[in-house]
């Protein structure tokens, strides 16, 4: 079994999004990904990753200037979804073709706007639900574009399938991180003792990245 030491809290993130994006979602070299909230800890590593593999990638963000940290990270697009559709911004991205993969962390009415946004023989893959679990949609459209909704959860996974998991970012991925082609996003680092503040900064939404704190 592969041994998970190497891997910090940091790095966990990507064992989410290789498993979600790459094996779930399928996406290959010269598809588009649109993943949201791409200043997360889990969308600065799509970004990273999609991009190191070959990938176009519109990312969606919370503010002008967290689109513009995307765009610094490689991403090909980034949308401020308070003052943008982005269902518009993934069509124009793509010359109307939309995405390939999504990874959405959102839910809720997203979901609806997720199928619109996606191309022909698109794959959406959900990892969250933020705004509701609970989604209303057309099926005529998950028809008319073969759509594939799927989704995971990595935590009550076995140890057998998390070292699978591992096996294949050792392979793959690891060698990004020591060149240092990918690399986890820190915005801050707090001390245990204040956690408070960085449940502060959290909660402002100004972060990028990860916070961690130590011990």
């Amino acid at each position: 079994m592969r041994n998970f030491a190497p891997f910090t809290k940091a790095t966990r993130c990507f064992f989410t999004v290789w498993t979600n994006v790459f094996e779930r979602g399928a996406l290959k070299a010269g598809e588009t990904l649109l993943v949201h909230g791409g200043t997360s800890g889990i969308g600065t590593t799509a970004i990273q990753l999609a991009k190191a593999f070959g990938a176009h990638v519109v990312a969606t963000a919370g503010s002008d200037e967290k689109a513009k940290a995307c765009l610094r990270l490689g991403a090909d697009a980034a949308v401020n979804y308070k003052t943008e559709d982005f269902v518009e911004a993934t069509r124009a991205a793509t010359d109307g073709r939309g995405a390939n993969v999504i990874l959405d962390m959102v839910g809720g009415d997203y979901t609806p706007r997720n199928h619109a946004a996606a191309a022909i023989d698109g794959r959406i893959v959900q990892i969250a639900t933020l705004r509701g679990a609970k989604v209303e949609i057309d099926l005529r459209v998950l028809m008319s574009k073969r759509l594939i909704q799927t989704g995971s959860t990595l935590r009550p996974r076995s140890a057998a399938e998390k070292a699978a998991i591992a096996d294949a970012l050792h392979a793959k991925v690891w060698p990004l991180l020591a060149k240092g082609r990918c690399k986890p996003v820190i915005d801050s680092v707090f001390p245990l003792a204040d956690a408070p503040k960085a449940h502060e900064r959290i909660e402002s939404a100004e972060h990028i990245g990860k916070i961690v704190l130590t011990i």
